[in-house]
């Protein structure tokens, strides 16, 4: 044979060996793989473990008790499960946030997750509000801007709460259809009896972890009578309020999802006692629910909406977002056990029944806001709660949030939530003054009202 085929041969034997060999960048790809299946498909943990696995979860129903295990299983048949990880790259399946405060699409076809349009965005706002300001209280031509303001927030508010609720999808299976009109707004409110979950509603099985192993035993509140309450909404108009001061000295301040303090002080106030959030920042990655410190060594209060009249178990079975992994995980951290709280989803459309029932006209067939949510929970246990920009004032700037830039009104008068008749009905619970409401951004509720209930 010739040199020059043997030079052939040991060419093409070299080529053969190094197609067999893997580059590095292909082993490299496929642990990435392997991670990224590993991070959002876990395996259980073995049952000698001492840590529960977030794995997944299904829910075995016994009459009158919901259980909530660990599983290899897919609750809901081959559902996914939407982890804290989870992350959508195929872009015909989107998630979309309008605003934290806004639930997301999702275009999934995947389970009965709602579908929820998106709120119409604007960069201007019509109401030019800062003609309406004024700083001397009993001046007649304060009086008169002030009462002019409020005429106009009331009529917007109306018209907003009038704009055709009906026309979108009914994709909670609403049903109600109002009764007589309350007695009174807290009345209404008292008789809803928004409240958390609780061990009652679960049932130990030896052996077995359960949601009975992570609700809390006590109430959220064991004060049953704190003398003031702030909640503090997360509006644009809180920008430059300078009402940090006024929040702090209350006995118990409550914020929402994930609005900070750290840079707001003088505008929000330092002081948190209880956060309410949505199930998106439990579940979401991009809200760092596990890791970030504002949601630390403070109570916890978080929602999840179910469909009109489901009961515990449909709901366990298919929440809107998986807030269940990021409750067991954030639970079994000693320094935070004990003050994650879920409100029951059935009591949120009890709270909704008493809008629609207050309104009478038709409201929109969404739960309400977490605004509402954190009114009702607290109006229970408060001498009196003080509301801070919930109703818009003067400083109404068309922002979504005082830490953000976003300019959308429909934050402020509601496109998917029931937000405008909520604070109408709000606004018939107030004792304050229009000027503290409308100059100020003070909206005021007092227990004296509940004596009225029974």
């Amino acid at each position: 044979m010739c040199e020059k085929d043997v030079g052939e041969q040991k060419k093409k034997h070299l080529c053969a060996e190094k197609r067999r060999e893997k580059p590095p960048c292909v082993m490299l790809s496929t642990q990435i793989i392997f991670y990224l299946l590993a991070t959002l498909y876990p395996l259980t943990l073995s049952s000698n473990t001492d840590v529960p696995s977030s794995a997944g979860v299904s829910f075995r129903h016994q009459p009158g008790y919901h259980v909530f295990e660990p599983s290899k299983a897919s609750p809901v048949g081959d559902r996914k499960i939407r982890s804290a990880f989870h992350y959508m790259q195929n872009t015909s399946e989107k998630f979309i946030i309008q605003g934290k405060e806004h639930p997301a699409r999702n275009n999934t076809r995947s389970a009965w997750r709602p579908k929820f349009a998106i709120p119409r965005e604007t960069s201007t706002f019509a109401l030019d509000s800062m003609k309406f300001n004024c700083s001397d209280k009993y001046a007649p031509e304060c009086r008169n801007k002030t009462r002019q303001f409020r005429g106009k927030i009331v009529e917007l508010l109306e018209k907003s709460a009038k704009e055709n609720p009906e026309e979108g999808p009914n994709i909670y299976n609403v049903t109600y259809k109002s009764r007589r009109a309350l007695k009174s707004p807290m009345c209404g409110i008292l008789k809803a009896g928004l409240r958390t979950l609780r061990r009652k509603d679960f049932i130990k099985i030896p052996e077995r972890f359960t949601l009975f192993d992570l609700v809390p035993k006590r109430r959220i509140f064991d004060k049953q009578n704190i003398k003031s309450c702030a909640v503090v909404s997360s509006a644009g108009s809180l920008a430059n309020s300078k009402l940090g001061r006024f929040i702090d000295l209350h006995d118990l301040v409550m914020r929402f999802n994930h609005a900070p303090t750290e840079g707001f002080e003088v505008d929000v106030g330092s002081k948190t006692t209880i956060r309410l959030i949505n199930s998106q920042v439990v579940s979401k990655a991009e809200f760092q629910f596990l890791t970030s410190p504002i949601f630390r060594n403070i109570t916890i209060a978080a929602w999840d909406p179910c469909r009109y009249n489901a009961s515990l178990d449909e709901w366990l079975e298919a929440p809107d977002f998986d807030l269940f992994t990021n409750f067991q995980l954030y639970s079994m951290d000693n320094a935070s056990r004990g003050n994650f709280y879920i409100i029951d989803p059935r009591s949120i459309w009890r709270l909704w029944e008493s809008l629609q029932d207050y309104f009478q006209t038709p409201v929109r067939r969404n739960p309400p806001s977490s605004g509402f949510l954190g009114i009702a929970l607290l109006i229970p246990i408060c001498s009196y709660i003080d509301v801070i920009e919930y109703i818009p004032s003067v400083r109404l700037n068309g922002r979504c949030h005082y830490y953000d830039t976003e300019m959308n009104p429909a934050c402020s008068f509601g496109e998917w939530h029931p937000l405008a008749a909520e604070k109408l009905m709000a606004l018939d619970m107030n004792s304050a003054d229009d000027y503290a409401i409308f100059q100020s951004g003070i909206l005021r509720i007092r227990s004296s009202q509940r004596m009225d209930c029974k």
